[in-house]
């Protein structure tokens, strides 16, 4: 009886080791989620010690090598120690949207998405979301227990491990200063793990988002941020990235220059619990150009928090600081107001200075008079402080304006992550549009507030004014910012700018044209002077009053990062296509113009002219199914299609 009750015993044990190792093994194999498709996955594990770490792949091959995950916080550990508490059942997750301001109006993506629970040694857990989709990977921390004390993090380890020798396009993270971080460096072209070199200003670091070639060139890799909001700091990448692994960095201490924001001893990411941290985004295609077009920043983004958003309309504005950026009468103002009547434009940008030319109402009432929608400048400190901001935004509002531009944020440090949110809502409450500039960059943050309509955080035309080697490298960043940038949001380049500035300006006119139809941005600022505007072409200004600043459909032609882009817009009626040339050589390309322009019998083509650089030659003629063109050096050209 005894030798039986011990062989049941025996029996029963190794039942229980059977089935904890059975359900270890299991939970082992789910540590993962994958696309729909079967396309792309990311795949967590767990050493045995502890430690997580993620990996990515495409097709099966390897996208983000294995890579550090984990949490180190004022008081538990995340970063060893961990085992696998509940693995939750793979669920879909549809994202049905519009934007306000996209390549792409319309969007309906199916996300696959599981959460793993880990506990730490002491038994406190920290949970890990996946999400997979046709666009991409992506994962967040979260921490679901409610708890009022305010907790820390002091280091986050998340890294991208990036194969070696792979090619990418990173800018810079420039030291704080008076107009830095304000995302305004080149993206320079280099293997991974190179040191910074040749920056505009001393760096810590490299921005997102971050773009590489990887799989022995097979795929391209976006590295991004989505969701951040007032509980976490925006992020960067440490400058560091030995044997490949790119590791999260949070905002510098120092960056409060601009802004009334108290002085720490660090700058550590600081909430109570809940604690819902942002998205860590792993955008991937094919093409350079699936980059371009993907919106899982936008998906993984909160909804819209404007329930009626019908008063919020993309549109252009004529703006007087690029050719006038000392004269600040009330007569110049206007007379950019007149522009913007004169083209059909929605707005008009009163910039810095505008307030003593406005005296008695002048340049605001002449606005309105005219149909023209007033967009104002405005210092970031004065809308820093809540009840200053919402007593501003009311006056504003009163006095006939109908949006913002606020500028020189220059931080990314988690005060000033909530401060931005804030000033969308507080605009939207007053129906006021909002343009950030010396500013961080969109994470995703234009789906969630639609009157945020663009944003800086590029290195634009303005540079034609202070940066000797912005001729030079402009036609180059040109072709790769719209795979890097302006995936991220909307971005106020303020195009057309032919006039020679202090460096002057050797990509084409053409070139510069382009650039308000290459870009994304729900306002377009034309630089420029009304001199200018009146010599162009009939057909040229036509154009220019008929272009849209949003889209309905892109798609891509040509996408090369680095040397050109093609590419195909729509937006109601209107079909156009438009390339650019980032390289000093002649480029030919070759489309199928039938294809491309279906129902439609002709196209006017603008090209360049005799004088390159300041002049257009404008031909209409019939679609032909095989069209070749040769992009001129630092190039471009337009083609409208005509019923």
């Amino acid at each position: 009886m005894k030798n039986r009750f011990i062989y049941c015993s025996l029996s029963l044990i190794a039942l229980e080791v059977f089935f904890l190792t059975a359900n270890c093994f299991a939970q082992t194999k789910a540590l993962y989620v994958q696309s729909e498709d079967h396309l792309n996955k990311i795949t967590l594990s767990l050493t045995g010690d502890g430690r997580l770490s993620y990996k990515v792949t495409r097709r099966n091959k390897t996208i983000i090598d294995d890579s550090p995950l984990g949490l180190n916080c004022d008081d538990q550990d995340f970063t060893s120690g961990l085992s696998v508490v509940e693995i939750s059942p793979a669920q879909k997750k549809r994202e049905q949207y519009e934007l306000k301001v996209a390549n792409n109006k319309s969007v309906d993506h199916v996300l696959e998405s599981r959460s793993i629970t880990f506990k730490n040694r002491q038994g406190a857990v920290m949970i890990l979301d996946l999400i997979a989709g046709k666009e991409g990977v992506a994962f967040r921390y979260r921490f679901q227990d409610g708890d009022e004390r305010v907790r820390s993090i002091k280091d986050e380890l998340t890294g991208f491990r990036i194969v070696q020798n792979s090619k990418g396009w990173l800018e810079p993270y420039n030291k704080a200063g008076k107009y830095t971080p304000g995302y305004e460096d080149f993206y320079l072209n280099v293997n991974s793990g190179d040191p910074i070199v040749n920056s505009r200003n001393p760096s810590v670091g490299w921005c997102m988002p971050a773009l590489f070639n990887v799989n022995e060139n097979k795929s391209w890799v976006l590295i991004a941020e989505s969701g951040t909001d007032g509980s976490y700091p925006g992020c960067h990448l440490k400058p560091d990235a030995t044997g490949g692994i790119y590791q999260v960095a949070f905002a510098e201490k120092d960056e409060k220059y601009t802004l009334p924001l108290a002085d720490k001893e660090h700058a550590y990411p600081e909430s109570n619990l809940p604690w819902v941290m942002p998205w860590r985004t792993i955008i991937i295609g094919d093409q350079a150009g699936d980059i371009l077009l993907s919106t899982l920043i936008t998906d993984l983004a909160p909804p819209s928090k404007i329930e009626d958003a019908s008063w919020i309309e993309p549109g252009k504005a004529a703006w007087s600081w690029w050719s006038h950026p000392d004269d600040h009468s009330p007569e110049i103002y206007n007379e950019f107001t007149d522009l913007s009547a004169s083209f059909g434009f929605k707005y008009t940008l009163f910039d810095a200075g505008w307030e003593k030319a406005n005296r008695d109402g002048k340049i605001i009432d002449h606005a309105i008079s005219k149909g023209i929608q007033p967009l104002v400048w405005g210092y970031s400190s004065e809308y820093f402080d809540p009840e200053k901001r919402k007593a501003r935004f009311k006056q504003l509002a009163q006095m006939g304006v109908k949006g913002v531009k606020i500028d020189f944020w220059c931080s990314d440090r988690q005060e000033v992550m909530a401060a931005i949110q804030s000033v969308f809502e507080d605009a939207a409450k007053e129906h006021l549009l909002v343009n950030l500039h010396g500013t961080t960059v969109p994470r995703g943050w234009h789906r969630t507030w639609p009157n945020y309509m663009t944003a800086e955080a590029i290195l634009g035309t303005e540079s034609y004014f202070y940066e000797p080697r912005f001729p030079e490298k402009a036609a180059e960043q040109n072709t790769v910012l719209p795979f890097t940038r302006n995936v991220a949001g909307p971005a106020d380049y303020t195009p057309f700018a032919l006039t020679m500035r202090k460096f002057p300006r050797v990509n084409t006119g053409v070139h510069e044209l382009a650039m308000a139809m290459i870009y994304t941005s729900g306002i377009i600022h034309f630089a420029d002077s009304k001199e200018v505007f009146d010599s162009l072409p009939v057909q040229v200004k036509n154009l220019l009053k008929e272009m849209p600043a949003t889209w309905d459909k892109t798609e891509y032609i040509i996408a090369e990062p680095g040397k050109s882009i093609v590419l195909s817009r729509q937006k109601d009626a209107l079909h156009y296509i438009v390339g650019i040339n980032g390289t000093n050589n002649k480029l030919p390309v070759s489309l199928d113009l039938k294809k491309w322009g279906k129902g439609f019998s002709k196209f006017r083509l603008i090209s360049e002219g005799k004088d390159q650089l300041m002049e257009f030659n404008v031909q209409t003629y019939s679609l032909s199914s095989a069209w070749s063109y040769v992009l001129a050096p630092k190039g471009g050209f337009i083609i409208q299609f005509i019923k």
